[in-house]
């Protein structure tokens, strides 16, 4: 790289006035010199901030303490320099090499200064104008610009004083060679020694196909002239072009998570519990969902739900993409990812018209064992690799360390997908291990040469040698899929159910009238229903393609025999039954979106209670709503 040395410290009593001189002395340069870069060291290191630059002046003020060095960049844009004068030991200007001549080894650590604006503190709660800068090395591009910071996570918050970050480029870059984007996140692994656990996650996701896998680069980050430490820079999970590219009016990305549904953020406009498995869910694109979207996602999650719940093999083929769903599933059973028992940071999407896709994968740092008695203050993995998630009878939780959602269990009472999965396991068992963990040794052989030490000297983690824990996790890892091998083709096979792929209850609405025995035949409450909502979950254009039937207690299809076109008479245990013949209850009318019920005058007496079922259908397949009234 061709470089020009414009300042060297001379003396250090003398650096401020004589690094500040030198920089009002600097002629105007070349658009090919396109970055200037500030060099200084820290623990015995010689470190380089590049600005980008390729200006026709550059200006300083006379403040002492900050390189208030305002120039105008490539685009025309004035900026200012923030980095601390006492730091800086040298200057020089670079002109940018040409992919052509980098050297795009991913696998090295680079460097990375972020200065708030006036120093502020970086919080959780607001976003924090700052400047980045990124040296790549020679191995990528450098970059150079402004963004907005935040601190992220939720326990690795709360717990750690090494704390993660998501920041904001004010325009998309290339970032280390990763597509463009504007939003990334630093996380801080601090509860995990080895900084590897998400990578080896990741890069066992890539090698099983998992789709939409974040990739990992490495760097060292100076926080306002302070060095905080080692940090894994990942993609931020969104629906964009280089990320999860989905149809931006349709398309929808959720994530089940017990910190961003209901259960933990009740306040928050985004989430609702799914309809059948009461999972914790929350959408996370579109940005701001109306409520009219998130009973929409409600409602169609339920279809999956509820064909998972009958064990459909070929109905939860049509709806979901079972390789991926496989995946998630194996992935935290080999990784021990217990979160999955919370649910936590699972992330599917849908496209417009496509089928659910599980992914991409988030948060394994609580894997790998973790010893969760000292979870606040721990870095204790990797004891014991014969726990199970799913135990050796999934369905049956026979076993299992924890006794997860049927939502994750229910379909391995189906012998399809029990066959499918055992074919998955073995087809990359032999390689399961080997491939992704040929990449964690060129990770750590480069952190090896100075990161990793001068990472614990900062957040000291006593008791822990970092070379003997990766050790640990390799061995762990191979014992864990011999083992697992085991249990998997061990699996029960399940029952023989293809599945009809054609009934697909989405959605149970509960109403709660009250009939007064002693009036008889004459009370005729009424039930109104909203068509535009049935008709939105059927996916029917027009009231002429639905159709209404009462239901038996077992849900097979009932007889009308009330009055009206609709309707029936209900006997005391929720089967149609013909008038008098132990009629309780019914519901009747010659409109399909306006009922009326009653109950009979002898029959029914005070306090007792009947369930009864009507049920919209569009052509008699595809989707169904039930609609359950419980009438006192």
């Amino acid at each position: 790289m061709q470089k020009t040395t414009i300042y060297r410290k001379p003396m250090e009593m003398k650096r401020n006035l004589t690094l500040l001189a030198a920089l009002m002395l600097i002629p105007t340069f070349t658009s090919a010199q396109q970055w200037m870069k500030l060099h200084h060291k820290y623990d015995g290191v010689r470190w380089n901030i590049p600005i980008e630059v390729g200006a026709q002046h550059f200006d300083t003020d006379n403040r002492q303490t900050l390189l208030q060095g305002h120039f105008t960049n490539k685009d025309e844009v004035e900026i200012m320099v923030p980095y601390s004068i006492q730091s800086i030991d040298s200057i020089t200007f670079e002109r940018s090499l040409s992919d052509e001549e980098k050297g795009h080894n991913h696998y090295r650590c680079f460097a990375m200064y972020i200065d708030t604006e006036n120093q502020n503190t970086v919080s959780k709660d607001d976003w924090t104008i700052c400047h980045i800068s990124v040296d790549g090395m020679g191995e990528y591009s450098n970059l150079s610009g402004t963004a907005r910071i935040k601190g992220r996570g939720n326990s690795s918050w709360l717990w750690y004083d090494k704390k993660p970050y998501k920041f904001k480029l004010d325009s998309k870059s290339k970032l280390l060679g990763l597509s463009q984007a504007k939003d990334w996140n630093l996380l801080a692994n601090y509860r995990d020694v080895t900084d590897m656990m998400n990578v080896v996650a990741f890069e066992t996701a890539r090698y099983i196909g998992m789709p939409n896998t974040n990739h990992t680069r490495f760097v060292e980050v100076f926080l306002n002239g302070e060095y905080i430490g080692l940090y894994q820079l990942t993609e931020k999970i969104e629906v964009d072009d280089n990320r999860v590219n989905i149809d931006r009016e349709k398309g929808v990305l959720l994530t089940l998570d017990q910190d961003d549904g209901p259960t933990l953020s009740p306040n928050k406009y985004n989430n609702f519990f799914s309809k059948v498995y009461s999972l914790p869910m929350a959408i996370k694109y579109p940005d701001e969902p109306t409520a009219e979207q998130i009973a929409h996602a409600a409602d169609e999650f339920a279809v999956l739900e509820n064909a998972i719940k009958a064990h459909d093999y070929k109905l939860v083929d049509s709806l979901l993409d079972i390789p991926s769903f496989i995946g998630i599933l194996q992935l935290h059973e080999y990784f021990y990812n217990v979160e999955i028992d919370a649910p936590r940071s699972i992330y599917l999407y849908k496209d417009a018209g496509g089928k659910y896709v599980f992914g991409p994968v988030w948060d394994w740092d609580a894997g790998f064992d973790f010893d969760w008695s000292n979870m606040y203050t721990g870095h204790d993995f990797f004891s014991n690799y014969k726990e199970l998630i799913y135990g050796t009878d999934p369905y049956r939780a026979s076993g299992a360390s924890y006794k997860i959602s049927m939502f994750f269990r229910d379909m391995f009472k189906n012998k399809e997908f029990v066959t499918k999965y055992k074919d998955t396991w073995n087809s990359n068992k032999d390689s399961l291990y080997l491939e992704p963990w040929i990449k964690i040794e060129k990770y750590t052989s480069e952190l090896m040469k100075g990161s990793y030490s001068r990472d614990l000297k900062k957040w000291p983690v006593y008791g822990k040698n970092v070379s003997a824990e990766i050790a640990r996790m390799s061995e762990w890892l191979q014992n864990r899929l011999d083992y697992l091998t085991t249990v998997i083709n061990n699996y029960p096979e399940g029952d023989n159910n293809t599945g009809t792929g054609e009934i697909d209850i989405v959605r149970t609405i509960d109403k709660n009238v009250t009939c007064y025995y002693d009036r008889g035949y004459s009370q005729w409450g009424s039930i109104d229903i909203d068509k535009n909502t049935v008709k939105s979950l059927l996916g029917a254009q027009s009231s002429s393609q639905i159709t209404l039937l009462p239901l038996n207690a077992d849900g097979t299809d009932g007889t009308n025999t009330a009055a009206g076109t609709y309707g029936a008479w209900f006997g005391d245990n929720g089967n149609t039954v013909n008038y008098n013949n132990n009629s309780h209850v019914f519901i009747e009318s010659n409109d399909m979106w306006s009922w009326s019920y009653g109950c009979h005058p002898s029959n029914c007496r005070y306090g007792h209670t009947h369930t009864v079922t009507m049920q919209y259908r569009y052509n008699k397949k595809a989707v169904n709503v039930v609609v359950t009234f419980n009438i006192e």
